[in-house]
């Protein structure tokens, strides 16, 4: 009776005898569906809406006008954002320094040029003149070794470079600090246990680490950067927005520009986050071994409607 009793359990508990059924989610697939149905009347609006004058976006898609105000923004951001690393680098340094003297000015620093709108920053410096007649230099003894005026120095394009690197640097100098100190303490006083010097310890033991976590908010910064350098146009810099504008205001084709621009913003964003994912990739291969490539995990990222640990 017993033996009877056991195998009869055992069969009834056989995971080979289970019949698996699929999880299901219908209330997704119906938010799929709906998304869809909303996304094909609006793409149908678009394209058939006359005032959008489609044959006129593709009449100034590759205008040189307009390829070179592509260029001229893609420039800005990179000379931007290296100026921005460095500096927020420095920043951050000196804000986990245990000296108050180099502390207390990085969190000034930051708190000034992170805590004020950039446009509010850009008219700032390109009306620099207006307090800073000339820039001199005096020695005793000597007299003025060479005076230059503002305006000659500060012309649109150095005031953007200048306006939108300090303002980014703000923001960059608590991005490298929290990632260095995402770092345990441990690690450099391993270190420094092995003879390592503060400089070595830093290049070879911490910042590989911290750039895991610097990484990924890096990159969004720079797409936002990217985004942020459309206001230089209000001080006449030639970037894509202002190219854009110099053609609809004789032409009056606002909304057919304006479809440029999106188009050439979110192509190169598009490019951007491309190399962002490999960035994150390359810095955090260890914990990724064997992982899909770019369009899988793109793929799998855009149609999978279950959660981790869902049944398939």
């Amino acid at each position: 009776m017993n033996k009877h009793f056991s195998g009869s359990s055992s069969a009834r508990l056989d995971p080979t005898a289970l019949t698996v059924v699929p999880l299901r989610h219908p209330g997704r697939w119906i938010a799929v569906a709906l998304v869809i149905v909303v996304v094909a009347l609006m793409a149908r609006s678009a394209v058939s809406n006359p005032e959008f004058q489609w044959p006129v976006v593709a009449r100034y898609l590759f205008n040189p006008l307009i390829l070179k105000g592509v260029g001229q923004t893609i420039i800005i951001t990179v000379i931007v954002m290296i100026f921005a690393t460095i500096g927020g680098t420095i920043a951050a340094l000196m804000m986990l320094s245990p000296s108050k003297l180099l502390s207390i000015p990085a969190a000034v620093f930051v708190w000034l040029f992170r805590g004020t709108p950039a446009l509010v920053q850009l008219i700032l410096w390109y009306n620099l003149s207006l307090v800073l007649r000339e820039f001199s230099l005096w020695l005793p003894g000597y007299g003025t070794v060479f005076s230059v005026a503002t305006n000659d120095v500060m012309t649109p394009f150095v005031s953007a470079i200048v306006a939108l690197s300090l303002h980014e640097a703000g923001y960059m100098a608590e991005i490298v600090r929290s990632g260095l100190k995402s770092v345990n303490r441990g690690q450099s006083e391993a270190a420094a246990c092995l003879g390592m010097k503060p400089t070595l310890s830093l290049k070879r033991i911490v910042l590989p680490q911290a750039m895991r976590m610097i990484i990924p908010p890096t990159g969004n910064e720079t797409i936002n950067l990217l985004k942020t350098t459309s206001l230089v146009s209000i001080i006449a810099v030639g970037d894509l927005l202002y190219s854009a504008q110099a053609i609809y205001a004789r032409t009056f084709e606002t909304v057919p520009l304006l479809i440029v621009v999106t188009f050439w913003y979110l192509l190169v964003v598009s490019i951007m986050s491309v190399g962002q994912y490999f960035l994150e990739r390359h810095y955090s291969r260890d914990e990724q071994r064997g992982g899909p490539p770019f369009a899988g995990a793109l793929f799998k990222t855009v149609f999978r409607f279950g959660r981790k640990g869902d049944s398939a």
